[in-house]
């Protein structure tokens, strides 16, 4: 009588034995993040079934590794020494909801001029232009209003020159003056303005032509 061949090391028992389980997977991932990161449980549905997450994030949350947000939406808790717990940025909690609702979204009017050092205003509901629907989203104490609008608008979202168009379209031609344009322009990279430079004819002309100066090497 032969005898019996040695299991394959290739053999699909073997792999699923060695394959990390969902909750330790989440964990990993979870460990190496930011304070201040937010997450979507979509973020992890590749590391095994709804309940299966649906329990992992269950057990960070009771463990203070996570707090829950809002339905389907985490964040690992961001600490001050006075202030204590802080709220996520707007910016974090939009790129979560992107990657939930596979939508775009791109920060306008005075949000959009804060991001970009143009204005003090800090809004108490950020707004964000999208090709998704319109609403509002409530995370934690944060509303981000949400406004579909055409695709022409959303052309340049997620870059360097959908910010500068809606921060600019924002403020008005009228409140824009040179000591304005000069103080975008330290903030700019070359690679912002290689960007600019790209995406001017995309804008409406007197914003396009501020992109332009923008995109200027200085002499």
């Amino acid at each position: 009588m032969s005898a019996s061949l040695p299991e394959s090391r290739n053999t699909p028992r073997t792999r699923a034995q060695h394959k990390p389980g969902t909750d330790a997977s989440i964990r990993k991932l979870i460990s190496k993040a930011s304070p201040g990161k937010v997450f979507s449980a979509a973020d992890f549905a590749h590391l095994g079934s709804r309940a299966a997450v649906d329990k992992a994030l269950s057990r960070l949350r009771n463990e203070g590794k996570l707090r829950r947000l809002a339905r389907g939406i985490y964040d690992v808790p961001r600490e001050h020494d006075i202030f204590g717990i802080l709220e996520p940025e707007a910016s974090t909690i939009a790129q979560s909801i992107e990657r939930k609702s596979a939508v775009r979204l791109q920060p306008s009017g005075a949000y959009a001029a804060n991001l970009l050092g143009l204005s003090e205003q800090v809004p108490l509901k950020p707004s964000f232009l999208t090709d998704g629907p319109s609403r509002t989203v409530i995370v934690g104490h944060q509303a981000l209003v949400l406004k579909h609008t055409t695709p022409k608008n959303m052309a340049t979202a997620g870059r360097i020159s959908g910010l500068v168009i809606q921060a600019l379209r924002h403020l008005k031609k009228e409140n824009i003056g040179p000591d304005m344009i000069a103080s975008l322009k330290r903030r700019l990279t070359r690679e912002d303005k290689a960007v600019l430079k790209r995406d001017y004819p995309l804008a409406p002309v007197w914003i396009g032509n501020i992109m332009r100066e923008l995109a200027e090497d200085d002499k």
